[in-house]
């Protein structure tokens, strides 16, 4: 779901709003090296790179690929461009929409796209939260046509092959740096209804990706995930990418050549310049979950390395996904995640729209796409109890009295009430209510 407010203000000046948002300029002095406070310039992307030991390293590289393949006088090949929805949990104004788009798949070869996609995400829906929340996503498909298939670079590093992203291993002379021209990729993201999350899904069996993490996007999505199509473990890239790009968060590694950190506290949920003592003192950063046991090992405290910097930070738990790929969210990481769902998916739909004026003999009927939500029901303000956790009611069942004719008012309450968030300037995101208006 995009906020058409916050796309137009995108489109006047994407670069500084991304570098406002966070809270942290591009020119600011000893800044914290993370992909969601850094806007790199169109012709300098700052992009992690993914060993195969799930070691996370930095690279600049060019926004533009030389193998991009332009359309032969001005022709567009059949079927590009195509958008399919692979994953269908409802109405884009209240889910999170992942946009997938291929590249190096040939016209005869977009099923084993589409398969290749649903594959990726089926990875990606398996981790903590995404598991819980999968029905907050509905997942689009792009066909981005290929002339040739498979992608540069791959086998050898002197393979060459133009595609529609123009996807390239050997990237700035890594050879699992699998790059795209970013111009490309916003083309064909466009073409989806909604883009909240774009992956790049490249057709090679060979281990790689990227994160464009400093990707702010004129259509209101922040970073892209490159990953290869034909490899099981690169879903993991895309898991840690969307830590930047949903959850807010920074790094949790060390990049190499990095001094200590002398800068500010951070405004990055995860990474902090304090102590455990500190925090507890101060009630700030993740004091709550301090001495918890974590879902990726260990315990949650302060841990010094964090936001690429060898000290001067600390980071909440030993060795997080954001830390080393094939490794959990840790607790503050996975209520950053959460409260990013919510910013941009609802806990409360309904196919009938709140303008719709009801009557004694309609039926209404929400869904929760959250197991464990919470549902209540009111009539001009008064709880019908009777109608609790109820997802479809008679209007009729109501009863409300009064003289005729006589308005009323019926809201629908809807909350999560995980124990994964407990951050209270979180938790009103976790709750939504819908109002119509009943004719008696």
């Amino acid at each position: 779901m995009r906020n058409s407010r916050f796309t137009s203000v995108l489109l006047a000046g994407a670069t500084t709003l991304a570098a406002l948002a966070v809270g942290v300029g591009p020119a600011a002095a000893d800044a914290p090296s993370d992909p969601a406070a850094v806007t790199a310039s169109p012709a300098d992307q700052d992009v992690e790179v993914f060993a195969e030991d799930g070691a996370i390293s930095r690279a600049k590289v060019p926004a533009a690929s030389p193998f991009v393949a332009e359309p032969s006088m001005g022709v567009t090949a059949a079927g590009d461009g195509a958008v399919t929805k692979i994953v269908n949990n409802g109405s884009t104004d209240s889910k999170l929409d992942v946009v997938m788009i291929g590249d190096g798949y040939t016209a005869s070869e977009q099923e084993k796209f589409r398969k290749d996609a649903a594959a990726k995400w089926k990875d990606i829906s398996a981790v903590q939260p995404y598991a819980t929340y999968r029905k907050l996503f509905n997942v689009w498909a792009v066909n981005a046509v290929s002339a040739q298939s498979g992608v540069s670079g791959d086998p050898k590093q002197s393979t060459v092959r133009k595609t529609a992203l123009g996807s390239r291993f050997w990237c700035n002379s890594i050879e699992r740096l699998l790059c795209v021209d970013i111009k490309a990729v916003d083309t064909y993201a466009a073409k989806a209804p909604q883009a909240d999350l774009v992956i790049v899904v490249a057709n090679t069996a060979k281990y790689g990706g990227a994160g464009y993490g400093s990707t702010q996007s004129p259509l209101g999505y922040e970073g892209i995930a490159t990953v290869a199509g034909g490899n099981g473990a690169s879903g993991q890239i895309a898991v840690h990418e969307t830590g930047h790009s949903l959850g807010k968060l920074a790094d949790e590694y060390v990049a190499e050549g990095q001094e200590p950190y002398k800068g500010a506290e951070p405004p990055q949920p995860n990474i902090t310049t304090l102590s455990a003592d500190r925090m507890r003192q101060d009630k700030v950063k993740w004091y709550r979950w301090l001495g918890k046991a974590s879902p990726d090992g260990g315990t949650v405290g302060a841990y010094q390395g964090a936001g690429n910097y060898p000290s001067g930070l600390n980071r909440p738990t030993d060795n997080s996904v954001m830390r080393s790929l094939g490794r959990e969210f840790n607790l503050p990481g996975r209520e950053a995640m959460i409260a990013g769902f919510y910013r941009r998916a609802s806990t409360l739909s309904s196919a009938t729209p709140v303008t719709t004026r009801l009557t004694a003999t309609d039926h209404l009927t929400v869904d929760l796409p959250v197991s464990g939500t919470k549902l209540r029901w009111y009539l001009d303000g008064k709880e019908v109890t009777a109608l609790r956790d109820h997802k479809a009611i008679a209007v009729s069942d109501l009863g409300p009295t009064g003289p005729k004719p006589a308005v009323h008012e019926l809201k629908a309450v809807a909350n999560d009430p995980t124990s994964a968030v407990i951050d209270p300037a979180l938790t009103p995101a976790l709750t939504r209510s819908l109002v119509w208006s009943v004719t008696r």
